[in-house]
């Protein structure tokens, strides 16, 4: 990921969390219960991102086993 949708992703969640820390504080937590699963998929893609990528797998493929059915008369 390049470093303008890094900084993109980074102030989208700031300005989330910001709106909903500020809606908790004013008593807002009506608004906040259906926000729930919006801020932890938002944890979860920043996390994705900023998580370093494993190395790409070999070229090599196992052959799939053959079915029980394909050897069936």
């Amino acid at each position: 990921m390049d470093t303008r949708k890094m900084a993109i992703a980074v102030v989208a969640t700031v300005v989330v969390f910001g709106w909903s820390a500020a809606m908790a504080a004013m008593g807002h937590a009506a608004v906040l219960v259906p926000l729930a699963p919006v801020l932890g998929l938002t944890v979860q893609q920043v996390v994705r991102a900023v998580r370093p990528r494993t190395a790409p797998a070999s070229g090599r493929r196992m052959a799939p086993a053959p079915d029980a059915e394909d050897g069936a008369p």
